[in-house]
């Protein structure tokens, strides 16, 4: 399945960020207005454009509005960063994610309507922490490119609960987690005997082969 993912900022996390989607086989457009990362990024992204991210029109030129997420790594410039989202936003970009600096910034781009905002030192910081106070903790677990982690909207599978679907051994997935209908938050670790209503969202673990085959 694969993706168009637009990276605006193409400095270390920008980078790393597309350099990590093009190993897991996605096709990324880059974009930043100095030359020498333009240069840096031809030989590893698909697409690289130096243009200025302020400027909506070169965003509209660029063609960035096709792209099903595009992320926002332009420095500490809070200004820049909310500008450039509002803009893609307009564009109809579906998915807009954003590096920020603090809270404060991500308060300010949650309210302008981003998807998702991503402070990698509180990220770093946490995981770190974890890993001290809880021996064997791991925040982050690397998937090799066949699996990968998948909602499901229950529909067909309501009145049945994880005894009656048997998923494990007629698809070789698991459910994690479950969000029932109406609520903000997962319960993790579902029960075997757990009855699902139409609405309810399952999170499952598996291979992408076998999570493409599941009609829920």
């Amino acid at each position: 399945m694969k993706k168009q993912i637009g990276v605006i900022g193409l400095g270390k996390f920008g980078l790393k960020f597309a350099e990590t989607l093009i190993s897991l086989g996605h096709e990324v457009l880059g974009v930043d207005a100095d030359n020498g990362k333009v240069m840096n990024a031809r030989h590893i992204l698909t697409q690289v454009y130096k243009a200025d991210a302020m400027n909506g029109k070169a965003l509209e030129q660029i063609r960035l509005q096709d792209m099903e997420y595009v992320l926002i790594s332009v420095g500490n410039s809070i200004a820049a960063s909310v500008m450039i989202a509002m803009y893609l936003k307009e564009l109809g970009v579906p998915k807009v994610l954003v590096k920020a600096i603090n809270k404060d910034h991500e308060k300010l781009l949650f309210k302008i309507g981003v998807d998702e905002v991503i402070i990698p030192e509180y990220m770093a910081a946490k995981q770190i922490a974890s890993r001290i106070v809880v021996p064997g903790f791991v925040d982050y677990l690397p998937f090799d490119k066949s699996m990968a982690v998948k909602e499901f909207s229950v529909r067909r599978w309501a009145g049945k609960n994880l005894k009656d679907l048997n998923l494990t051994n007629r698809f070789g997935i698991q459910i994690i987690a479950v969000r029932k209908r109406g609520q903000k938050t997962y319960q993790y670790i579902p029960m075997a005997d757990e009855t699902f209503q139409e609405g309810d969202v399952l999170v499952a673990i598996g291979k992408i082969d076998q999570l493409l085959k599941i009609d829920s």
